[in-house]
């Protein structure tokens, strides 16, 4: 690993961790496009990488919003269960089709990347409301168990969009307010991560350890760092100024990799 790896591994991974902790966001929207398309990683190993990298980030930041009482297990474990059932059965799959998807792991996650900063700065003065009501214990059961396999078989396969799929879910089906939404997000992202991470680890240990050990290492700690930086700021502030922040950051964060991307930046020589 060279020094332009190293710098652009920290900023994957400082990236990540701010838009975990202050979006409940899956670190593998950061961290997949820029490890594909600018360090050189192989698209299954990058996503193991990201994976990885999201299982201390998301349980600091869930413990900060644990402490701080935005956290709202009872309602949502179906979608936990099932999501951490499925992301096993994406790992799986996608280790046999993750050539076919490298541009998709390259361009997706950017774009929900730019997609959300736009929301979040167009929608800065509302809180989150639910746009669809499910009535009885059961139905939601199954929405949120259904919602649960598809977040989870998303994030294992491609190993992004988890966390704002879960986030989707909470504010828009089972009605959470946004801090209390973004905290139970982090807390399920820390079993699904877990469990995805470990799959991979299982498939390709080899390869991931012996020729991205580095980058491993480096983002799973600058994840970490900027994750629990960012879920202190985010219990301490308005709903508003949370969202602004976000906003600016995602969109930065998404234009800067889409520029990288776009234009072929490569440091792994």
């Amino acid at each position: 690993m060279n020094i332009i790896s190293f710098l652009f591994c920290m900023l994957a991974g400082l990236g990540a961790g701010l838009a975990t902790g202050f979006a409940g966001l899956s670190a593998a929207v950061i961290i997949s496009p820029i490890l594909i398309g600018i360090v050189g990683v192989d698209s299954y190993e990058a996503v193991g990488i990201a994976l990885a990298s999201d299982i201390l980030a998301s349980a600091a930041s869930s413990y900060t919003y644990y402490r701080n009482k935005n956290i709202n297990i009872k309602n949502g474990a179906f979608l936990m269960v099932s999501a951490v059932l499925f992301s096993c059965v994406g790992s799986m799959v996608g280790s046999f089709v993750h050539d076919e998807f490298d541009l998709l792991m390259e361009y997706v996650p950017i774009a929900i990347t730019l997609m959300l900063g736009i929301r979040f700065l167009m929608h800065r003065d509302k809180e989150s409301k639910p746009l669809f009501h499910f009535e009885g214990p059961v139905i939601r059961a199954i929405v949120s168990f259904v919602g649960g396999a598809i977040i989870g078989l998303c994030c294992g396969t491609v190993g992004a969009g988890g966390g704002m799929m879960i986030l989707i879910m909470l504010t828009m089906v089972l009605g959470y307010d946004l801090k209390t939404a973004v905290g139970t997000s982090v807390f399920t992202m820390t079993a699904v991560a877990f469990t995805g991470a470990v799959s991979h680890v299982v498939i390709s240990s080899d390869t991931m350890f012996k020729l991205y050990g580095h980058e491993l290492l480096v983002c799973a700690l600058f994840t970490l760092l900027g994750a629990e930086v960012a879920a202190l700021i985010a219990n301490k502030i308005t709903h508003k100024q949370m969202n602004i922040i976000t906003g600016i950051m995602l969109l930065g964060i998404g234009m800067a990799t889409l520029a990288g991307v776009f234009f072929g930046w490569n440091v792994s020589m």
